[in-house]
């Protein structure tokens, strides 16, 4: 499975933007994925995941409420809906794919995607 993030950009505080995470390959629609961020100087960190089928996400508490996970497997695409933007969600966004909602909450997710800015100015 190969992924691509992309999607990012500069935006205000408070404003909206929306991920997409593309994959090739046949086997997409049956891995979990998820989107990680690292901000400069900072470990990369979990933001939310989503289940094969869909049916299960899971979200950092920092973006509760704010962003919401979903795909559309005939597409091979994720997204990540990022709404209500703080300037503290300025960071590299990337997506992973594997086999378990729980490996793709973590870094130990099999397959990773380039990573895309995102800037949030205040």
């Amino acid at each position: 499975v190969q992924l691509q993030a992309y999607g990012g950009g500069l935006v205000q505080a408070g404003g909206s933007l929306r991920l997409s995470c593309a994959a090739s390959g046949r086997a997409f629609s049956v891995h979990d994925v998820g989107w990680f961020r690292q901000a400069p100087g900072k470990e990369r960190e979990f933001v939310a995941a989503i289940s094969w089928s869909g049916g299960t996400t899971r979200y950092a508490d920092s973006v509760k409420g704010r962003f919401t996970i979903s795909r559309d497997n005939a597409k091979n695409t994720v997204y990540l809906q990022m709404n209500r933007l703080k300037p503290e969600d300025t960071a590299v966004y990337y997506c992973a794919a594997g086999s378990t909602i729980e490996v793709v909450t973590t870094l130990n997710a099999k397959y990773w995607g380039q990573g895309t800015q995102v800037t949030v100015s205040s």
